[in-house]
């Protein structure tokens, strides 16, 4: 559903959410290495979302990446797709035809639009906090 790179950035942001909790800004390295992605693509993957203000970063030998745990609220998994892949999540075929549309439409048009409408509203209703009290309570996972 998702570009590998917009399920990395999810995953990272979820990493960074949680050791901002606890105090800690963390690097590229140990980002990539606690989620199993490259960390090249992790790094350019932090850089968007470093851009798009999603998470914060700062230089240095105490620097790294961080959420401050009162904004973790306000920062929804939307933006984190909008930053890494835009909104084709919402506007794309089913079935990945470039000339699907309400006039002409693929034979899976008006079922997915219904669920790009409840996927985009979920994803704008669901913050970065959310997810990662499921993962420090134990109720979901990231990695197994």
């Amino acid at each position: 559903m998702f570009s590998k790179a917009c399920e990395y950035g999810i995953k990272a942001m979820l990493y960074v959410a949680i050791q901002s909790q606890q105090g800690k800004r963390v690097k590229t390295g140990e980002i990539a290495e606690k989620i199993g992605t490259p960390e090249a693509f992790t790094a350019k993957i932090l850089g968007e979302l470093v851009k798009h203000e999603v998470v914060e970063s700062l230089k240095g030998p105490y620097g790294g990446f961080y959420l401050e745990p009162s904004k973790q609220a306000k920062v929804k998994i939307s933006e984190i797709v909008n930053a890494i892949d835009g909104d084709s999540i919402y506007k794309g075929c089913g079935l990945g035809l470039s000339a699907c549309n309400a006039s002409e439409p693929c034979p899976m048009h008006d079922k997915f639009v219904l669920i790009r409408s409840q996927l985009k509203s979920m994803l704008e209703t669901t913050s970065i906090k959310d997810l990662a009290e499921g993962l420090v309570s134990g109720k979901a996972i990231l990695l197994r």
